[in-house]
């Protein structure tokens, strides 16, 4: 049986993107054991970053993923070659070339997961000042994919350990979680919730809701979301053969998640979320994004430009999200 092949994208290169792929793909062998991963990027951002290296490292480069040759060894990178924009930014700078260097390799990888000849994208962290200051339309990676993969209603699942959260709302501003929502919008919600469960191996997936108030609004007392939208949406989720928990109160809901009672949770809004995981275990903590032809992981962090360059950034969150793609690619 062949390896999945999984595509990992620099980032940006005045970030730390190529130091916690190389230092991936050269001290953790057991990536090779379940993937050949394969990274776009431009071969003088590799070079400048192997230089590092106290141990030796080879490019295996190549433009045609049918003319790689397999299996590879730890150590060897292989390298899907994409424009190198001048001048190359020096580490921790916000510049142009840096935010079309990141972009450019994220639509090689597109291109060639439509094409099947990747199974799977992780994703290196992003500069959205460095994107500002090109000409492309983007701003984020979900944006980038959505459009480039004409791919509608994605969504965002955090992998950490054995604990999996959901997103009902994400970039909003606190003020403005309430009037966002919906019984129809949470209903759609965990109707999407249980069908990428599914898709990602779950048989009848156990999912649970988290509250919005305080204890679930202790009835009413500290505010009535959960009577008038939360618990309803849930009914009507049960009456259409779900198997939904809810809403159970924030406080307690990830933990029980964490133990194995629920297969995953629903957050109601950034924080809530993305504080429990990353609490858990922030360095392991991995973003999928659901909903495209092919499954998207990244590293649940950003280019920390602070430390660029300095060789002590931590490859682990970029370890997790290479295995939870081979993992869970389809």
């Amino acid at each position: 049986m062949s390896l999945k092949r999984i595509g990992i994208t620099i980032g940006d290169p005045a970030g730390i993107g190529p130091e916690i792929i190389v230092k991936a793909l050269t001290d953790h062998p057991e990536i090779y054991e379940l993937c050949t991963p394969v990274v776009f990027a431009p071969r003088a951002v590799l070079k400048r970053q192997i230089a590092f290296l106290v141990k030796p490292a080879q490019l295996v480069t190549f433009t045609d993923p049918a003319n790689l040759q397999e299996p590879l060894e730890p150590g060897q990178i292989a390298l899907f070659e994409t424009p190198l924009v001048t001048p190359l930014p020096a580490p921790g700078e916000i510049s142009a070339a840096g935010g079309e260097i990141a972009f450019k390799a994220i639509k090689a990888a597109i291109e060639q997961a439509l094409k099947k000849q990747i199974d799977a994208v992780v994703t290196a962290p992003i500069n959205k000042q460095s994107l500002k200051a090109t000409q492309i339309p983007f701003l984020d990676h979900t944006a980038m994919f959505t459009e480039l993969t004409e791919s509608q209603n994605t969504m965002t699942l955090f992998v950490t350990g054995s604990l999996r959260i959901f997103f009902y709302s994400r970039h909003i501003p606190f003020r403005e979680i309430v009037d966002h929502l919906t019984e129809e919008k949470l209903i759609e919600t965990i109707r999407s919730c249980m069908l990428h469960l599914e898709k990602l191996g779950f048989a009848r997936a156990h999912l649970a809701v988290a509250a919005l108030n305080p204890h679930a609004g202790e009835g009413g007392l500290f505010g009535d979301e959960e009577i008038r939208i939360i618990r309803p949406a849930i009914l009507k989720a049960r009456e259409e053969g779900f198997r939904i928990a809810g809403p159970i109160s924030a406080d307690s809901v990830f933990h029980l998640a964490h133990k194995g009672r629920f297969d995953a949770v629903l957050s109601l809004y950034h924080d809530q979320g993305h504080i429990a995981a990353k609490t858990l275990d922030f360095f392991r903590t991995v973003s999928v994004t659901l909903g495209l032809p092919f499954l998207r992981t990244s590293v649940d962090h950003g280019t920390a430009f602070e430390i660029a360059g300095q060789n002590v950034a931590d490859e682990t969150s970029m370890v997790e999200a290479i295995k939870t793609a081979a993992n869970f690619a389809w």
